[in-house]
């Protein structure tokens, strides 16, 4: 058919959705057995055996109902990991907060603080999760997932605020002198911080890696730089032991710096992820599985960003100028079924068919309204 122009949107989340926001009916089928088997998950060999066998013997489709699980499932899992970090932040702030009531150590306090802020921070992610779960409408197209972007901001604002506290307490200390004491129970607590701290960290980076969470990673990434703070509070202990009053508060100083250099890689991973970035290893993986599919001649562009922690995708694909509606959509289902099963946490698809050229350009209506600055290059294969 010349001047075949054909767009095959595909939305894997459109349960609960309203007229418009339809899902292809019965009888529409392409094969993918969920993330288990998708490259860059984390589990185990006898788990990847029993997703393999699973996708064998289990018939294909990508019914909304099975995505929306999917997207349940992780967040459940990113609640999880909030809730058990919460708790394990909570003892650890309440133990050093009693230490730091008896010795008066500014450097435990600073730690203190940024513990207890690091623990606050499963509120508003906790929130950004709940609100994930629901179903996309009329407003929200894209459902709710952005929610855990304002969260990542969040999450920023309290970094740099426990960071400016530790370092006016330390900077009050500097210019007031004040003995610690009880230092035996500071060097404890300063222990008990790294190791709570650790913990929680790699729990919420690993988390966070698996579903696809930037602000739960960078809710991590924040945990390990507490543990390492509260090592720094053992030299100030031991610098007090040693008859230098001032090693408390230079210790706290110092902490406030590596707070304030957590808060760099932090809002860098948020920032990013507000302005759309993606990993370009995703969409050169996304390059060569559309080329790999039957019936594609090329590639045009290919479009990606994260919803939350999951992945939507816009991309063109060339076709033959002669092929039918029929034939064209059968191609784009099949460039559909290739990119889920080849980008880790791809959820949903929209898939443009184009022709190679012929006599004149079918886009050249459009070329007003394209032209300029943000435009975009032209897709490989045609211009427009």
């Amino acid at each position: 058919m010349k001047g075949h122009r054909h767009t095959h949107a595909h939305d894997h989340h459109a349960h609960g959705q309203g007229p418009g926001q339809g899902h292809h009916g019965p009888g529409h089928t392409h094969a993918h057995s969920g993330s288990e088997d998708r490259p860059g998950h984390d589990v185990s060999p006898t788990a990847r055996l029993r997703s393999r066998l699973a996708h064998l013997v289990t018939p294909h489709g990508h019914e909304a109902a099975d995505k929306v699980d999917t997207a349940m499932e992780a967040s459940r899992e990113g609640m999880r990991t909030l809730w058990i970090s919460l708790v394990v932040l909570g003892a650890t702030t309440v133990a050093q907060g009693v230490v730091v009531a008896l010795s008066g150590s500014v450097a435990l306090l600073g730690d203190t603080v940024h513990n207890a802020a690091d623990a606050l921070t499963a509120v508003p992610l906790g929130i950004a999760f709940l609100l994930g779960r629901r179903a996309a409408n009329h407003r929200y197209t894209y459902g709710y997932g952005r929610a855990e972007d304002l969260a990542g901001v969040l999450i920023v604002a309290t970094i740099a605020a426990s960071a400016v506290l530790a370092a006016c307490a330390a900077a009050d200390r500097l210019l007031h002198p004040r003995d610690v004491t009880h230092l035996w129970a500071v060097s404890a607590a300063a222990l008990v911080g790294f190791i709570g701290n650790e913990w929680v960290a790699r729990y919420r980076v690993r988390t966070g890696r698996r579903i696809g969470s930037a602000a739960l990673v960078a809710d991590g990434l924040h945990a390990r730089t507490d543990g390492f703070t509260s090592l720094a509070v053992l030299l100030g202990a031991g610098g007090a032991a040693l008859g230098l009053p001032a090693a408390d508060p230079v210790i706290g100083l110092l902490i406030a710096l590596a707070i304030l250099w957590v808060l760099k890689d932090a809002a860098r991973e948020v920032c990013r992820r507000l302005m759309d970035s993606v990993d370009p290893g995703l969409v050169t993986t996304a390059h060569c599985a559309l080329r790999g599919v039957d019936g594609v001649r090329d590639t045009g562009r290919v479009r990606m960003r994260w919803i939350g922690h999951e992945l939507r995708a816009e991309t063109e694909v060339v076709v033959d100028p002669g092929l039918s509606v029929v034939e064209a959509h059968r191609i784009a289902v099949a460039a559909e079924h290739a990119l889920i099963h080849a980008v880790p946490r791809l959820t949903a698809v929209t898939v443009h068919t184009d022709h190679t050229p012929v006599a004149g350009d079918p886009h050249a209506a459009l070329d007003h309204h394209t032209a300029g600055p943000g435009a975009g290059a032209p897709p490989t294969g045609h211009g427009h």
